[in-house]
């Protein structure tokens, strides 16, 4: 196999925690800015999004709080910072879209996963509302329920 086709829709990380404390809405697919290092510890999958979110400023998206931590073969000229505030990048009517949901309806924006997608690195974005702790008892009850259906099933 070549190596563009193993790296072709590869997931880097993912946040597990993001389906069970929101309900998500919609989806959306953004570029991310990155330097050389990070894209290199990337591809060693040392990144981690599970309390991150996405913040809108400025009229452009920013990507808060996902680390990506360095590898021990980074320059020595550079000082890596492994929780920088990073760039994303959407259509101009994607972003005027999302400007408006958040700010009426009061959605929040957060990543779901981290991949790669022809040699470059994507973020999938979550339109998404908080649960409630009765949402979070009842995801919990219908996970419980549907493990319990296997077992019974595979006996």
């Amino acid at each position: 196999m070549s190596k563009q086709n193993q790296t072709k829709n590869k997931i880097i990380c993912l946040n597990k925690k993001a389906r069970f404390e929101y309900h998500i809405e919609q989806t959306f697919e953004a570029g991310l800015v990155l330097t050389g290092w990070e894209v290199k510890s990337l591809r060693a999958g040392k990144a981690q999004i599970v309390d991150s979110y996405v913040l809108i400023k400025n009229n452009e998206a920013w990507l808060i709080g996902a680390l990506i931590t360095p590898l021990n073969t980074v320059s020595t000229h550079i000082i890596p910072d492994p929780s920088r505030t990073r760039k994303l990048l959407l259509h101009s009517d994607e972003l005027n879209r999302l400007i408006g949901l958040t700010k009426q309806k009061s959605f929040t924006l957060i990543p779901l996963s981290m991949y790669w997608n022809k040699n470059r690195i994507k973020l999938e974005v979550a339109l998404a509302k908080g649960k409630k702790l009765h949402d979070k008892r009842a995801t919990e009850k219908n996970r419980d329920w549907q493990r319990e259906k296997q077992r019974i099933l595979k006996k």
